[in-house]
């Protein structure tokens, strides 16, 4: 069957004509304005969002491409990046720049400690980086795009990275190490301390991804919190990133990569001086980079402040510390480890946590599904303390229906069972080819227990990684 196609417009749509067609679109998205969302979106609230897009909106065409065009911009970024490094205990020698999320501020830090280790380690052939299997896998993409071998290391009993097991995979190729603050999957902190000091030890680089938690963690420590040091206060780190969109509550496109000072920062550059067009010199991965994304990581910092930051870190950890207590309440849940902020993933040894899920998405809820062990994880902010009573009250509800016995839980079991032991027999893409030649929609917001069992199953295998290709094939394809 020919896929269809979507024409070139011949001519200009009217404002109700886009409207209309737009809204009835995002009728099929999640609801987070009204606190649906457990990730993806961060709301500050109606006020400092206006004044936030306020603000973006007048950088809404400009380009930071040339700092001699766009002066302006070039002053809010080093007044951000400067703000941020005072954030993480940084002193004048700290530079960075804006990027356009969490995954580019990781690939600089990955080509950087690349470069710097060409210059200061140049026997080195096939460079590697040591990192916690909870790692984000942005760190893989930027491993595979910059042809740099990785060491993945299992994580301690306690779910965070096991720094002797890290210093013990570190060998001749290393370049840098990795701890994150925290672990997206679980929310936990990883020993940061210990291994900054195993890097400095070894005369190799420190990245601490705190992408998700980089405008939580100050925060939380300063209003009691027992928060570990994971910032430039540790001698050893070299690097952080951290996202301004997240937790720093700007419009999406907001990261910021800092490093300890200019001389590592210049591996980060791209630089060609023979080109016809003149001399190119690029700070970032893009060339192109967008006004408002910078104009509105200002905004964000200013229009919120210190005080503005501690109030909605303390309603977010108010609505965290209540979602804790009900899920500690609950006999067949438990939450992986002890979160440091406010992300909580739970499994069960009791009952089918993605039956769990499909019912609370039935209900209008939206978060994520995790493997290894099988969870759900909860990313909770400010707009949660509005919803978070709601939220318990159906998760009580939702357990006492997951734990009822079903055909389909019995058939979830079984399809995941069997998948799991044809694995096993079956040649390499057998299942991958069933499974493609069966869904007719890729994404689907309930009845996935079944789906998420079996990907569990095949977590690792070709077949998977076969599923996941057809699957982004599908969902960047015309309808």
């Amino acid at each position: 069957m020919n896929k269809p196609k979507i024409l070139f417009p011949s001519k200009a749509s009217s404002s109700k004509e886009m409207h209309d067609y737009i809204y009835s679109k995002k009728l099929k998205d999640i609801d987070w304005k009204k606190g649906k969302a457990f990730c993806l979106v961060y709301y500050p609230g109606d006020d400092r969002a206006k004044l936030i897009k306020e603000i973006y909106d007048l950088y809404f065409s400009d380009n930071a491409l040339n700092p001699t065009a766009t002066p302006s911009l070039a002053e809010l970024e080093a007044e951000t990046v400067s703000m941020c490094a005072d954030l993480f205990n940084g002193d004048e020698n700290v530079r960075g720049n804006l990027t356009t999320g969490g995954t580019e501020s990781i690939l600089l830090a990955v080509k950087t400690a690349r470069d710097w280790a060409r210059k200061h380690k140049p026997n080195i052939n096939k460079p590697n980086v040591v990192l916690p299997v909870s790692a984000h896998p942005a760190f893989m993409k930027a491993f595979h795009y910059f042809n740099i071998d990785f060491i993945p290391v299992e994580l301690g009993i306690d779910y965070r990275a096991d720094a002797k097991a890290m210093r013990n995979a570190i060998n001749k190729d290393t370049i840098m190490l990795v701890g994150s603050a925290p672990s997206y999957p679980h929310g936990l902190l990883d020993p940061i301390s210990e291994i900054a000091a195993i890097a400095k030890e070894k005369n190799i680089l420190c990245h601490v991804d705190a992408c998700i938690g980089g405008f939580m963690l100050p925060f939380i420590k300063k209003l009691g919190y027992p928060i570990s040091e994971f910032d430039f206060f540790i001698d050893g780190v070299t690097s952080i990133s951290t996202d301004i969109h997240k937790y720093g509550y700007s419009s999406k496109g907001s990261s910021v990569i800092l490093y300890k000072n200019a001389e590592i920062r210049k591996f980060q550059f791209s630089i060609y001086t023979k080109w016809n067009g003149g001399v190119y010199g690029s700070p970032t991965m893009t060339g192109t980079r967008a006004g408002g994304s910078i104009a509105g990581a200002w905004a964000a910092l200013n229009a919120i402040g210190m005080d503005g930051y501690l109030e909605m870190a303390n309603a977010t950890m108010e609505a965290t510390n209540k979602l804790k207590a009900a899920i500690k309440s609950i006999k067949e849940l438990n939450i992986i480890g002890e979160p440091d902020m406010s992300i909580i993933a739970f499994y069960s040894n009791k009952l089918d946590v993605f039956k769990l899920a499909d019912i609370l998405n039935k209900k209008g809820w939206h978060f994520e599904r995790q493997q290894l062990p099988a969870s759900l994880h909860f990313t909770l902010n400010y707009i949660h303390r509005l919803v978070i009573d709601d939220f318990i009250k159906d998760l009580i509800e939702s357990v006492e229906l997951a734990k009822k016995f079903s055909i389909d839980s019995f058939a979830n079991n079984l399809q995941t069972k069997t998948v799991k032991g044809l694995s096993k027999i079956l040649p390499s893409g057998t299942i991958a080819k069933f499974k493609k030649s069966g869904s007719a929609s890729p994404i689907k917001k309930e009845n996935t227990a079944a789906m998420y069992g079996m990907l569990g199953a095949l977590s690792g295998t070709d077949d998977l990684e076969e599923i996941v290709l057809d699957f982004l094939d599908k969902i960047n394809s015309v309808k």
